[in-house]
């Protein structure tokens, strides 16, 4: 089969790489992903990978040369690659190569091998097309594992074996379920099952690398396709058990719980659908981790899950340090909306306080309206009268905090009065003082006692000031 590159935007790239692999005596192929894209008709990626049956450094070199003889090279001799950047893309090239791997390593021993030793070492079929940039036959595809065909019939599969494909290197048992969720293709059954019996082997793979699949596969269109397939394969017990650990439906005395595992996925599509926000899907996907560990059968009020928020907020960070996760703002961010979960469906009775609508403005901030994308993405019932009243609940619950704010601005709230200020106020030093009259104006903003205004701010230190034996001094 040919492919017709004559319209392609980087047509005239490929052209010279082909001339300089010629001069050099080398063949030259455009291999994986790119092909694979150009094929689906999907946006082509920014990085395009060349295999030549020679030294793909020495050719790197040329061909940037030829570019531009200031472009630098990187070069990576233990893998016996190069890559430099041009135009927007990220071009790497490579000599052809055959791997072996040994049993307790994901690292593979390399030798030089021809263009189809190269594919068969290739994740899936799919990646394992390749379209020759050579003079002889420039855009040809080579297709030896029918790639094409898989693409058509939407299959990941393995070139070679799967389960010795998923031994060498238990990375693409990831890589499966990550193409699967983010194509929406089909596993091949012989090959969802090797990744079912190499599962354990997951563990001898980096986190990180483990991690950088799992957030694609959350940040795909409908990451329960990738959820779900972990979860049937055995690896998301081995990589994140507080998940699985939500599975199951318990009855005591004729009283059940709703599977709080299903019902998380149906969460996390659910935001997917209304935010491309990464840590807010994380969010999604963690909002009731505490619940395995707070379930508790109460005689009168049936299946409880008391304290769930806050245990799961305590559980983030020990999740995200374990799985490689940012630890600063990002993993904040995730705890504190766990947190806050469960917060404003108590707050849709009519007789809430203005202090409780402060109170979660204040504790919310800046992320508010992410809370809310959260809670709605929370309202997994398939009745649609009871979806109605939902929403309509949240809809009043925005109003109410919507007037609250604006009548008293406390969502990113600032003392309106300072530490400084008190210190000056009583002649007084730094010391616990300042902190207990700090949180005292705090609380009696958000109870409504005072307006967040800096004079009844100050006459109510002035007031309280005195309980702890301070008194003003001019």
């Amino acid at each position: 089969m040919q492919i017709n590159l004559k319209q392609n935007k980087n047509l005239k790239l490929f052209k010279l790489i082909s001339q300089v692999a010629e001069v050099n005596n080398q063949s030259v192929f455009i291999v994986g992903g790119y092909v694979r894209d150009l094929l689906m008709k999907r946006k082509a990626p920014t990085d395009i990978d060349f295999v030549t049956e020679g030294n793909g450094m020495d050719l790197a070199k040329k061909t940037a040369a030829e570019i531009d003889p200031q472009l630098k090279v990187s070069i990576f001799k233990t893998y016996g690659t190069a890559m430099f950047k041009h135009s927007g893309l990220d071009l790497e090239f490579v000599g052809a190569r055959k791997e072996s791997y040994s049993e307790d390593s994901r690292k593979p021993s390399v030798e030089t091998g021809t263009l189809e030793d190269d594919q068969k070492r290739r994740d899936f079929t799919i990646n394992a097309m390749a379209i020759s940039l050579n003079k002889k036959d420039f855009g040809a595809l080579i297709d030896p594992f029918g790639g094409l065909i898989d693409i058509q019939n939407e299959i990941i599969r393995t070139p070679m074996e799967p389960s010795q494909t998923y031994s060498d290197d238990p990375l693409r048992m990831m890589r499966a379920i990550r193409f699967a969720s983010t194509l929406n293709f089909k596993i091949e059954e012989n090959s969802l099952n090797a990744i079912k019996n190499e599962s354990e082997r997951i563990r001898i793979v980096s986190m990180e690398r483990i991690m950088v699949e799992f957030n694609k596969i959350m940040l795909s269109e409908k990451p329960s396709v990738g959820l779900k397939l972990m979860e049937q394969t055995g690896l998301l017990p081995l990589i994140i058990p507080e998940l699985t650990a939500l599975k199951g439906i318990e009855e005591v005395e004729g009283q059940t719980h709703k599977d709080n595992f299903w019902h998380t996925l149906e969460v996390v599509d659910n935001i997917a659908k209304n935010t491309d926000k990464l840590w807010l899907r994380w969010a999604a996907l963690l909002h009731d981790i505490g619940k395995a560990p707070t379930k508790k059968f109460d005689q009168k009020n049936g299946w409880t899950f008391h304290g769930h928020e806050f245990l799961g907020s305590k559980m983030v960070k020990n999740l995200f340090q374990r799985l490689k996760l940012p630890l600063g703002t990002d993993m904040k961010y995730v705890q504190k909306l766990v947190k806050l979960s469960s917060r404003p469906i108590a707050l849709i009775d009519d007789g809430t306080s203005d202090s409780a609508l402060r109170r979660l403005l204040f504790d919310s901030g800046e992320d508010l309206e992410d809370l809310f994308t959260l809670c709605k993405a929370d309202i997994t019932t398939k009745n649609s009268s009871k979806q109605e009243k939902f929403r309509k609940n949240f809809e009043y619950v925005a109003q109410k905090i919507k007037e609250v704010e604006e009548k008293d601005q406390v969502r990113n709230f600032q003392p309106p009065i300072s530490g400084e200020e008190i210190m000056e106020m009583f002649k007084i030093r730094p010391g616990r003082e300042i902190g207990i009259l700090k949180e005292k104006v705090k609380e009696a903003i958000l109870e409504g006692e005072i307006a967040n205004d800096k004079d009844d701010a100050r006459m109510f230190v002035i007031k309280e000031a005195e309980t702890l034996g301070l008194k003003i001094r001019h």
